[in-house]
Formats: structure tokens, C-alpha cells, sequence
């Protein structure tokens, strides 16, 4: 069995667009039917995230924590105790392919790292792109490291000991791990994943606070010209 674990910390109006492709994901032909089970770890959620999942037919954890790496780890625990083989990894404010599954299990690695590409700039000033893309590579070889898009098998994630309990910067720490542990992880552009540009992120250092970083030397020359 495959399983597919998303955190969620108060996520009802993205959730289930995230759901629905990994819906799509779980029935790829290239997966020869295979189980896929999918678990949202709701992290202190006071909206109707709960609802949201069960109604797309996922496995609920509950954690009340306000930490990413303890909602992946506990999703993930859950994963493997229904007997899951393999581990894929995206985010609530994400979008994935309707080959992500096939694809990460085609790299036939320990783990893979997959790139991510932006749905909508638009809540971000001119020349955040150019200078998110000017710095990205989205090609096999890349290098990068995004909780929404990452997979590992059960053998390699509890090698290297799984999340650690961080609330930023858990899915580097595991891959850091795995490397330690010797695992073969392929950095592929295959697996696709689509996410937001949001800047009410939920990571405090994630992938929102990237973008508002380069988002600064925008922000500045703006003033200057005022």
C-alpha cells in the first residue's frame, strides 16, 4: 500500500483541491491498482478542515501542537501502522499531478525530492518571480527540498527516524537524516506538485517565507520610488 500524508492546520478552503488530486494521483493506471491511502494530520484546526477530509474520504490524526514536522510525523505513523510500503508527502495549499505517485515510484530510490511550481503570483509585488525563477531549478539534479513534494520508503523513513517534532525546516532535517542513513534519493522534476504563493503561510520558515524574502528588494525600491 502507498499512503500520501498532508499536515493541515486550519486549511477548509484549500483542502479539498489538494484532495481531489491526490485523488486523481491514487488512480493512475501506472500504479496497477494498488492501494493509496490518504491521511490529513490536523494540526489545532478550529475551521472545518475535518469535515473537508473525511468528505473526500481520508484518514484523520488529530495533534494539537501548531508544528509541521510533529503533523507530518504523526500522519506518517499512522501511514505505516496501516502497512503502508512507501511514503509521499504534499501540503494542504498544494496541487500534485496525476502521475505524482507513478512517477516518484518510478525513480526507484530510497527517497524522492521533487521541485514545485507557483499557481498565482499575484499577491506578491513585480519582480518576485523573476527572482524566485532567476534562483530555482526545476530540472532533475535540482537540489531543492519541499514538504510538498517529497516521498520516502517505509524502510529508508524509519532508517533514519522519521520528522523530527520542528516547526520549520522538518522535511530538510529528514532528508539530512536519510543522507546519513545512506538512502538513495533521486532530486527528479518528474513528480509535479503546483502550490500557493499565499502569504498567510502556516510554516514559519517554509516556502511563504521564501517568497517574502525576495519579496523585500521589491518592496523597498517601490518605497524609493514613492
Amino acid at each position: 500500500m502507498i499512503a500520501i500524508v498532508v499536515p493541515a492546520h486550519d486549511e477548509e478552503r484549500h483542502l479539498g483541491a489538494c484532495l481531489r488530486s491526490l485523488r486523481r494521483a491514487a488512480r493512475c493506471p501506472r500504479l496497477e491498482g494498488e492501494d493509496v491511502l490518504v491521511v490529513v494530520a490536523l494540526d489545532c484546526c478550529t475551521d472545518g478542515s475535518h469535515a473537508v477530509a473525511v468528505r473526500w474520504g481520508a484518514l484523520t490524526v488529530h495533534v494539537q501542537a501548531r508544528n509541521v514536522g510533529l503533523a507530518r510525523a504523526a500522519g506518517a505513523q499512522a501511514a505505516l501502522a496501516a502497512g503502508a510500503r512507501w511514503l509521499a508527502f504534499t501540503d494542504a495549499d498544494s496541487r500534485v499531478a496525476p502521475d505524482w505517485l507513478s512517477q516518484q515510484l518510478a525513480q526507484r530510490s530510497d527517497a524522492v525530492c521533487g521541485t514545485v511550481q507557483v499557481q498565482d503570483w499575484r499577491e506578491h509585488p513585480p519582480g518576485v518571480r523573476a527572482a524566485f525563477e532567476a534562483g530555482y531549478r526545476d530540472a532533475d539534479g535540482h537540489g531543492h527540498i519541499h514538504g510538498a513534494n517529497l516521498g520516502v520508503s517505509a524502510h529508508a523513513y524509519n532508517g533514519a527516524g522519521g520528522f523530527a517534532p520542528l516547526a520549520c525546516h522538518e522535511d530538510v532535517a529528514l532528508v539530512r537524516a536519510l543522507q546519513a542513513w545512506g538512502a538513495r534519493i533521486a532530486w527528479s522534476a518528474a513528480p509535479r506538485v503546483t502550490t500557493s504563493a499565499r502569504r498567510s503561510y502556516r510554516a514559519c520558515e517554509g516556502f511563504g517565507a521564501t517568497l517574502e524574502r525576495l519579496a523585500l528588494p521589491s518592496l523597498h525600491a517601490m518605497g524609493a520610488a514613492a
